[in-house]
């Protein structure tokens, strides 16, 4: 159940042309220790952050049309992006690498896929060595999830589901491990759910979709596909285009669906699709899933 909107699926197609792995990540070493999705104290995450030593390479051909480095004008003023190259790959759809230690290609030079555009390490905000890679397709202003673009090997490892908790029109927390009798009347669904490989358990990453339904009928769709930018609103997918302040007010949770429960029993799940990429060597394609049932009584 994909629900990309039909040009960002044409585009995507269109890169990743008749081979399933015509992209590919920019560093085959490095480790995801941040994703698309995440909530960061209450903001969604726009990229994928890793963890890497060594060089960078772009992900398709294209041209490089932004550059900033530590011989940039631009670098005397502060960035928590640091150095950075922007890659247009053609039908809007732009590759930003930063973060990175040093840039080794000029602007004005096309590059073609796997070629190498900069070296991974410190810069800008980051604090450990590494990158941060984002995608975003300009021509409908939004942030695209890396893990729907680039190639990726299902992981046997499932989504982990921490909490499910409801939220009254009183603004009362009612946390499902502890209670499952509550009152009639319309809840907001707050999901706190981790993806990790075991390799790395302390990154603890972002799925890629959080599914509710209530007897059988879907309540919720939470897609962490794209960001969008309305009107100066940053917006993403929830049964429609939903304000991310809304979605990522419940640090490290997210409100994944609201609904209306009447009086009797009633059964609440919530799924949990994988998605994203722990690591490159290794990710996670979406393919895993992990569900929690809740038998209610409404009083």
């Amino acid at each position: 159940m994909v629900r990309l909107g039909g040009r960002l699926l044409t585009t995507l197609l269109f890169l990743c042309g008749a081979s399933a792995f015509a992209i590919d990540w920019p560093s085959g070493e490095a480790v995801m220790v941040s994703n698309f999705g995440k909530n960061d104290g209450g903001h969604p995450t726009l990229g994928d952050t890793f963890r890497s030593e060594g060089p960078l390479r772009s992900i398709e051909k294209g041209e490089i049309i932004y550059s900033r480095g530590v011989t940039s004008p631009a670098s005397r003023f502060p960035s928590p992006l640091g150095n950075m190259l922007v890659v247009d790959h053609g039908d809007g759809l732009l590759s930003v690498y930063s973060r990175a230690a040093q840039l080794r290609t000029k602007p004005e030079n096309p590059v073609d896929s796997g070629a190498m555009i900069a070296v991974a390490g410190i810069s800008g905000w980051s604090k450990t060595e590494g990158f941060y890679l984002s995608i975003f397709d300009r021509k409908e202003r939004r942030w695209v999830n890396p893990s729907l673009i680039i190639s990726a090997i299902p992981d046997a490892r499932p989504p982990a589901i921490r909490s499910v908790r409801l939220k009254n029109d009183m603004n009362q927390i009612i946390d499902l491990a502890s209670s499952r009798t509550i009152r009639q009347g319309a809840y907001t669904i707050i999901v706190h759910t981790e993806v990790s490989r075991a390799q790395t358990p302390e990154y603890p990453l972002m799925p890629l979709r959080i599914i509710s339904s209530v007897n059988g009928v879907e309540a919720g769709y939470l897609a962490f596909e794209t960001f969008s930018a309305r009107d100066g609103v940053l917006m993403m997918f929830r049964n429609g285009l939903v304000p991310t302040s809304q979605i990522y007010a419940y640090a490290p949770a997210v409100e994944a669906g609201e609904v209306f429960f009447n009086r009797g029993q009633v059964t609440l799940e919530v799924i949990v699709q994988g998605g994203t990429a722990p690591d490159v060597s290794n990710s996670a394609a979406g393919g895993n899933s992990r569900s929690a049932v809740y038998r209610l009584f409404v009083e």
